[in-house]
């Protein structure tokens, strides 16, 4: 992209980005409801909880099971992927689980998790592997599912056998939609975690939600939810840049 283009792209983006927060601040003014606080109310109390830690010890508490859950599957999700679009029977048989839990829905589910894990930190990991599993999976069956043809039979052609044609061919074609649902699953897992914070067990920052909730301190409550679309935001948009440097534009998913 030359460097026209990518100022108007930029310039568009900041644009909007204005344009949102302006708008928020005049809901505010209006406002729209007494819990609803201008955005610069928020932004005073989003500065606030920067400079006293409150953010600091509250994504330390929610970074710790987001991370173990995402480890966890990603190592069982992509197993699951390579043998599931390796295996016609594999296949039959995982297929349609991975997807009725990704038509499930979460907020409805998590709660059962109870039963199982308690409240403590076993039931955010099992939150986060239950939302970010379909998304690994799913990606990584695709992926080596719809490995092209014409490199199955070059591999052949060079008798190959069929670990060389997993480590050699499949799995570096299959490499950019994997990474692409790992990106995707790391946002779906930090979705599971802080719905398990919301729902489940009260700590990190989705307890600080319910918490300047049950005090009416909105301007509070609303620093919070920015800080997670914040998090999320930054988060996803480094991840994408780093696939973009990877991978080569064929390889990504379109």
């Amino acid at each position: 992209m030359s460097a026209r283009p990518r100022l108007l792209s930029w310039t568009l983006r900041i644009a909007s980005i204005v344009f949102v927060f302006a708008l928020w601040e005049w809901a505010g003014r209006i406002p729209v409801s007494i819990a609803f606080p201008t955005f610069t109310a928020a932004m005073s109390a989003f500065r606030e909880m920067i400079l006293d830690g409150t953010f600091a010890s509250a994504y330390a508490e929610t970074i710790g099971p987001l991370l173990v859950g995402v480890l966890l599957t990603a190592l069982g999700g992509m197993l699951a992927g390579l043998v599931m679009g390796l295996s016609p029977k594999a296949e039959w048989l995982g297929l349609p689980l991975f997807i009725v839990l990704q038509a499930s829905p979460s907020a409805a589910i998590i709660p059962l998790i109870t039963f199982i894990y308690g409240i403590g930190f076993a039931a955010k990991v099992f939150a986060v592997v239950l939302l970010s599993a379909p998304v690994i999976v799913l990606n990584s069956y695709r992926g080596i599912h719809n490995t092209p043809r014409s490199l199955l039979e070059m591999s052949e052609a060079f008798l190959a056998n069929r670990r060389q044609r997993i480590w050699k061919i499949v799995l570096p074609a299959a490499s950019g939609l994997i990474f692409a649902g790992l990106r995707l699953g790391i946002a779906q897992g930090f979705t599971g975690a802080v719905l398990a914070e919301l729902i489940i067990t009260p700590t990190g920052v989705g307890d600080l939600i319910t918490f300047y909730r049950s005090g009416a301190d909105y301007d509070y409550m609303f620093a919070s939810i920015f800080s997670i679309v914040l998090f999320a935001s930054v988060s996803l948009s480094l991840l994408q840049k780093l696939e973009q440097r990877i991978f080569r534009p064929e390889m990504r998913p379109t």
